[in-house]
């Protein structure tokens, strides 16, 4: 059986099958202007979300992360640094990639366990 979540009519926030949870890329939706601000949005809507399944951030699988400007990956890195627990940092990939408005700095997709 699949669950999703906060289903749109173009798509759904996330959807859990078989003990895994796969969330769609998260951005800053709150009007954040820097790279720190936006990052720290999007992580709390992720620990939202996980909350949601009955799961937390200690057991994602991987995280994609994308950068509008990879020059934003220090100040993007130092929010997340404070974000992850120690001894459970899942794999990561960060990319520069053009994201969907001019104004999202981040966009991070997440797969975690429950």
């Amino acid at each position: 059986m699949v669950q999703r979540y906060d289903v749109g009519a173009r798509m759904s926030e996330m959807a859990v099958h078989n003990g895994v949870c796969y969330l769609a890329g998260q951005v800053a939706a709150g009007g954040s202007v820097g790279i720190a601000d936006q990052t720290r949005e999007v992580l709390a809507a992720i620990d939202a979300l996980l909350a949601k399944a009955g799961t937390d951030k200690t057991k994602i699988l991987r995280a994609q992360i994308f950068l509008a400007d990879i020059a934003d990956f220090p100040g993007m890195n130092a929010v997340w640094d404070t974000w992850v627990v120690a001894g459970h940092t899942p794999p990561r990939a960060t990319v520069q990639a053009a994201l969907a408005k001019p104004e999202w700095k981040v966009e991070i997709v997440v797969t975690a366990a429950l």
